[in-house]
């Protein structure tokens, strides 16, 4: 396994990866384009990667201007290898060296995704959008787990 920094030439692959999650399925694979990741990856935040024999089989996607997490997915059958795991501490660690302002995050309850943020200690916010919990983590909170 091998963990890097996202390229805009990574894009293709990124998509692949978030397209073929079972849980927070996009309900119109178009609605998030290349240009979306790209502006991500240059200006508005940041991105690591997760690649195995030139694979990129998950990834994560800071958000700097909102300060939200965009984006951590792992492919299906990379699940369970503590890849998400290490992309996350890796975007925290970037993150909070960037700044001190909490950083947050929308998911759908009862989701994998909602057990893996209780157990890396963000905490419960509120609601975000129509049907997910909205989640943030502050700088002294991830600097004490």
């Amino acid at each position: 396994m091998d963990f890097r920094d996202a390229k805009i030439e990574d894009i293709k692959q990124m998509q692949l990866v978030r397209n073929s999650v079972k849980e927070n399925k996009l309900s119109d694979p178009n609605l998030i384009k290349d240009e979306d990741y790209e502006a991500f990856l240059t200006n508005k935040g940041k991105g690591w990667v997760c690649e195995i024999k030139g694979q990129i089989v998950g990834f994560a996607v800071i958000d700097t201007v909102e300060n939200n997490v965009w984006a951590l997915f792992v492919a299906p059958r990379y699940e369970d290898q503590g890849i998400g795991k290490q992309l996350h501490n890796m975007m925290l660690n970037w993150y909070f060296q960037q700044t001190k302002t909490p950083v947050w995050l929308g998911t759908a309850p009862n989701t994998r995704a909602e057990k893996f943020y209780r157990l890396a200690e963000w905490k419960e916010v509120g609601k975000h959008g129509k049907n997910e919990i909205k989640f943030e983590m502050t700088y002294d909170q991830w600097m004490n787990s």
